[in-house]
């Protein structure tokens, strides 16, 4: 008997149906309670690591030292990962180790995997798992200070881990107000310096700190750190912490001699004085004051705005402008003259 094409296809029809017929009965067993058979827990565990190993291949991994990183990311893992994977602070709870397959302790695992491997699990999560994407699709830049965050992880012991997520000392006085608080965690002044990628808030205008806010808990402006942090604010939060923060007093960070391009710009180039928009009284209150902010900060957010990456307020459009022209050595000026 030759077997043809027409006996291929009616064979694969049949398997097809049987497996369909079979996942009907409902005698396939779903049950988280039951768990994985061994050969099927470590052919789902195969599949994942191969995927991941395959995905990391070409991926350009950053330089990862910079030690700002480790609080940005910190705040983040507290509010975001920390419920599944533990923390030096705190275990995983009964009902996160029920989950099918339970989040593994960071701790025992993370030296498994390469920077780019954990670059690739952080920014697109894991399928079949409970591991989410990274919130945004754009701001690697926060993805690798996750990473960043990780690779030191294992080493990082309770009070260490307390210090960087910038939780209040129980020997200080509580905020009175829960939400300043946690802004607080990551974005008091006396926390940050002039290496900082957090913001200083203290002294911007109301008009811009809301805008900023809403723009974040509406997907205007990508950050999965900030639309996690603002998710649950609704309007009536976002003014009260926008008037806290503007009554606040800005310290000056400003070199005494700005560069060219602050006080005259670079007319050939098509880029505007820095001076028409930020830091003079009387301007429109959306335009941030840059003068308090660190120069990693600033550093990071131009270059956002270079790559078009940085939503925000319906001003952004005039930022992708004023930009576009910018060097690597325009923004190195920029960033010490606003940040030293």
């Amino acid at each position: 008997m030759t077997i043809g094409w027409k006996h291929l296809v009616a064979a694969l029809a049949s398997i097809l149906i049987g497996g369909i017929v079979i996942a009907w009965l409902g005698v396939i067993d779903i049950r988280a309670s039951s768990g994985h058979w061994r050969a099927t827990d470590w052919f789902l565990h195969f599949v994942m690591r191969s995927s991941v190993r395959t995905s990391a291949i070409g991926v350009e991994v950053p330089d990862l030292g910079n030690p700002a990183y480790l609080p940005l990311a910190a705040g983040h893992y507290e509010a975001a990962c920390a419920d599944c994977h533990g923390s030096p602070e705190r275990g995983r709870s009964p009902a996160v180790l029920a989950m099918l397959p339970p989040p593994p302790d960071l701790k025992g695992v993370v030296r498994e995997w390469s920077d780019a491997e954990l670059f690739q699990i952080v920014r697109h999560g894991v399928r079949y798992t409970g591991m989410p994407a990274w919130p945004t699709a754009n701001r690697d830049d926060e993805v690798w200070a996750m990473v960043a965050f990780l690779r030191r992880y294992p080493e990082i012991d309770a009070k260490a881990y307390h210090r960087l997520r910038g939780a209040r000392e129980p020997t200080s006085a509580a905020e009175p107000d829960e939400r300043v608080e946690g802004c607080d965690a990551c974005h008091a002044s006396m926390r940050l310096d002039g290496s900082s990628l957090i913001p200083r808030l203290n002294g911007q205008s109301e008009t811009y700190l809301v805008e900023s806010l809403e723009a974040f808990r509406d997907g205007r402006r990508s950050s999965g750190i900030m639309q996690t942090a603002v998710a649950a604010l609704d309007d009536t939060d976002i003014a009260g912490l926008a008037k806290v923060y503007a009554d606040r007093p800005m310290e000056d960070r400003r070199t005494a001699q700005p560069p060219a391009l602050v006080v005259s710009g670079d007319a050939a180039r098509k880029i505007p004085a820095c001076s028409t928009c930020h830091d003079k009284p009387g301007l429109n209150p959306a335009f941030p004051k840059l003068s308090g902010l660190s120069r990693n900060y600033i550093r990071n957010q131009l270059k956002l705005f270079v790559a078009g990456a940085r939503g925000g307020t319906a001003y952004r459009e005039l930022m992708y402008r004023a930009v576009r022209s910018l060097t690597e050595q325009d923004i190195e000026a920029l960033a010490e003259h606003y940040g030293r």
